[in-house]
């Protein structure tokens, strides 16, 4: 996925309100930018810090850019747009990059299932049966550690969709949990036990229940984003 055109480098003096970010561009220009992410955004920002936006000329935004890429406390660079996860997902999956769901004949988007009315990212049709997919986009990296960690503040979404997932499982229908990795130098991935025990307990029973869990890495820069390789999990 390329960044057309490509991103554009500030620094950050303060994020606020959750979605609104204060930046300083090199040519002194201030600007407030959307932020898109809802979570803490834990360990990937600091005031001061140099991020990346993009801009757009859309005379009906009230803001000028959104913020899309950060470079971490730990020197890492870190996708905060949480929007860009299931584009990225998709591309990889119709390009064949995740092997582990390759061959499929219908991808469908934000489809609802489940008793606790979800939807879930991406249901998957092959000939022999439906896998249904959730993608989690994980930023929350630590210093002088190759592991990245999700979720970055509680979220009973998350959990939610661990059941929901958990309960087609137990049906004998194929179910993933997808996490995309938007964050560089990592070799592997855990929950968050220490900031979301109760997420970190609906994995290990969607896992033993039979769910699927995968991890892929990201390749980041200003100019693009894309999938690469398959990561480890730790329970």
């Amino acid at each position: 996925m390329r960044f057309d055109p490509s991103l554009e480098e500030g620094r950050l003096l303060r994020r606020y309100k959750r979605f609104l970010a204060d930046i300083e561009t090199p040519a002194g220009e201030m600007l407030c930018i959307h932020c898109p992410n809802t979570g803490s955004m834990l360990n990937c920002m600091a005031e001061g810090g140099r991020i990346w936006f993009s801009r757009s000329s859309d005379p009906r935004r009230k803001l000028p850019g959104t913020w899309e890429l950060s470079e971490t406390p730990q020197g890492r660079l870190a996708c905060v747009n949480t929007a860009r996860a299931n584009p990225l997902v998709e591309e990889a999956l119709r390009a064949g990059l995740i092997v582990e769901l390759g061959g499929f004949t219908t991808l469908r988007r934000e489809v609802r299932y489940g008793a606790e009315n979800s939807r879930v990212d991406f249901c998957l049709d092959y000939p022999d049966g439906t896998a249904f997919v959730e993608v989690k986009s994980v930023t929350l990296g630590f210093a002088d550690s190759p592991v990245a960690a999700f979720p970055d503040a509680r979220t009973e979404r998350g959990a939610k969709h661990l059941r929901e997932l958990a309960a087609l499982a137990r049906q004998g229908v194929r179910a993933v949990q997808l996490y995309c990795v938007n964050l560089s130098g990592i070799a592997a991935v855990r929950p968050a036990a220490e900031i979301d025990p109760g997420y970190a307990q609906a994995l290990r029973e969607a896992v033993a229940a039979g769910v699927e869990v995968l991890a892929y890495s990201v390749e980041l820069s200003p100019a693009s984003i894309r999938l690469t390789r398959r990561l480890e999990v730790w329970p």
